[in-house]
């Protein structure tokens, strides 16, 4: 059951579906999709729940945050953050939103494509936008990936027919990267395809000066919209910032759905400090140290009793598979360790958890601590 099409009625958050997995052949009670990270990073507890970066802030992005505090009685002007936005993607102002977040993005999307007939997640991945689309009123169909073929999309299993297609790209929870030419199969006339990349720039590959398999520069794709967070690997998570990349026109209808001055001043600081030249290759520096410790965590997650790695990791988090593994994220929360249940992603279960990844000591003792409940 490779890549299974599931459909899913229209409901609320707080009104569940039944739906089946592949693989499964037993309907299992709907994920609830308003169930995040935050949830299970309780004060106190080392937090493997969330994938944001915790370092402190460098002085050239807190000084303009800083700073525009002092103009908060002004309101603001998203105009130079959106130019400089669009400078480092090398397209023109009017084909960039600066929204509140990611998130808004996904909902100012399911709200203004209201003539869609058919579309389409791409799962597991990130909730909010199959949430979004039902409390819209759309009826969302899922493409389930396999975990057997390590969670990577053959283009081939999305619908023809789909109007709208969202996948995200290192996807989340899955940190698979999918190759950007299998994404833009999917671009074509008269369908919306929705690629998000909240974790893009937390990637890295041999040979390739950024980020492998964006397709925040391409401007020759039918429909493409690219959605952008600002908050993961800057730590801005309580900003809220992020935008989209997409044609003008496509933008613009979606723009009109969005509220008077969305994104705050300091928001706005932010945009503009995080598309500078100098702050992209920060962000490539970043994504180095993260793959080393990405390799070390995985290393050391392997090399434990029962429990298997998913795919190829590509992004700050990584998904692993092991029996009673909802039993295993209590017993983690008794020795003081936060990880996210992967049972509210579509297409997972119970015996899934994401683990966002730290300094290496920090997986040292989270893997020892894991491997005693393991063997205990």
């Amino acid at each position: 059951m490779r890549g299974q099409l599931i459909g899913a009625e229209p409901t609320t958050r707080d009104q569940p579906a039944a739906d089946t997995g592949p693989g499964r052949g037993t309907a299992t009670v709907e994920p609830d999709l308003a169930h995040h990270g935050d949830a299970e990073a309780t004060p106190g507890l080392v937090d493997l729940a969330v994938n944001v970066r915790r370092d402190e802030m460098p002085d050239w992005l807190a000084d303009p945050v800083t700073a525009a505090l002092a103009d908060l009685a002004t309101y603001p002007d998203p105009r130079p953050a959106r130019a400089a936005v669009a400078a480092r993607h090398g397209r023109p102002p009017e084909e960039v939103l600066l929204t509140a977040g990611a998130a808004e993005g996904f909902v100012l999307i399911a709200r203004a494509l209201t003539g869609v007939r058919r579309p389409v997640v791409v799962h597991p991945q990130f909730t909010e936008p199959e949430a979004a689309l039902r409390a819209a009123g759309h009826t969302v169909e899922r493409v389930l990936l396999d975990p057997a073929e390590g969670f990577r999309l053959d283009p081939a299993r999305v619908p023809a027919d789909a109007d709208l297609v969202i996948i995200g790209n290192p996807t989340n929870p899955t940190s698979v990267l999918h190759p950007a030419a299998d994404l833009a199969a999917l671009a074509r006339p008269g369908r919306v395809l929705v690629v998000d990349e909240a974790f893009a720039d937390t990637t890295l590959a041999p040979g390739v000066d950024g980020e492998p398999e964006s397709l925040a520069g391409r401007r020759d794709l039918p429909g493409l919209v690219v959605v952008r967070s600002l908050t993961k690997t800057w730590g801005l998570a309580g900003l809220r910032i992020g935008y989209l990349l997409g044609e003008a026109a496509l933008l613009a209808r979606l723009a009109a759905g969005q509220p008077l001055w969305a994104v705050s001043t300091p928001a706005l600081a932010a945009a503009a400090a995080i598309a500078t030249p100098a702050a992209v290759a920060a962000e490539r520096a970043i994504a180095a140290r993260l793959a080393a410790d990405r390799d070390h965590l995985v290393a050391r997650l392997a090399a434990l009793p029962g429990v298997r790695v998913a795919g190829r990791p590509a992004s700050a988090f990584v998904l692993i598979h092991l029996s009673g593994a909802d039993r295993v994220r209590e017993t983690l929360r008794e020795r003081g360790w936060a990880v996210r249940r992967g049972d509210t992603f579509p297409g997972l279960g119970p015996d899934w958890l994401r683990v966002a990844v730290r300094d290496p000591a920090t997986s040292d003792a989270f893997t020892r601590v894991l491997g005693e409940i393991l063997e205990a």
